[in-house]
């Protein structure tokens, strides 16, 4: 619950983006995903728990923590305002998306070819969530949100399905 909790801080926070509004925007755009593609909530929570710990494995890899350039991807992916396979951020190359499709497969059973549609919308959703902590225009410095995720060790506490499952509970108690 420690990166809803960062999240949180970030929409009380006057110096980053987000807001209860951005909030309900991206899980609403995970509810219509899951709907497309047959997913419950349930499902969505364990799709963006993989897809979380997947993303942070790569971004430590491609050594951006904790800079501008990782800020700018998150950002970047985020502002795509479609869900297609050229919406897939440059970092997630073909190799990495047949691995995140295999760990998806493996922890849902899902088809290869319901997940691969879903992967863009999949990735989008649990950047838009990651990008909630940017600065405003009027600020600059680290995404404190996009900071705790990767600086922390992939468990409950950085969950990004526990992040959706815990904004649907705010958004719609």
């Amino acid at each position: 619950m420690g990166l809803f909790f960062d999240i949180l801080s970030a929409i009380n926070h006057p110096n980053q983006q987000g807001s209860v509004e951005q909030l309900n925007i991206i899980v609403s755009e995970a509810q219509q995903l899951g709907s497309s593609h047959g997913f419950d909530d349930a499902m969505l929570q364990t799709l963006l728990s993989v897809v979380g710990g997947f993303l942070q494995t790569v971004f430590r890899q491609s050594a951006v923590i904790g800079s501008v350039a990782s800020d700018a991807l998150v950002s970047q992916t985020v502002s795509t305002s479609h869900y297609g396979a050229a919406s897939l951020p440059a970092f997630l190359t073909p190799e990495r998306q047949q691995q995140l499709l295999q760990a998806l497969a493996q922890r849902t059973g899902l088809s290869n070819t319901t997940l691969q549609a879903a992967l863009p919308g999949l990735v989008k959703v649990a950047l838009g969530f990651l990008n909630l902590g940017t600065g405003t225009f009027r600020t600059s410095g680290a995404n404190p949100v996009l900071k705790s995720f990767l600086m922390t060790d992939h468990n409950e506490n950085i969950d990004l399905g526990e992040v959706f499952k815990f904004s649907n509970r705010l958004l719609h108690p």
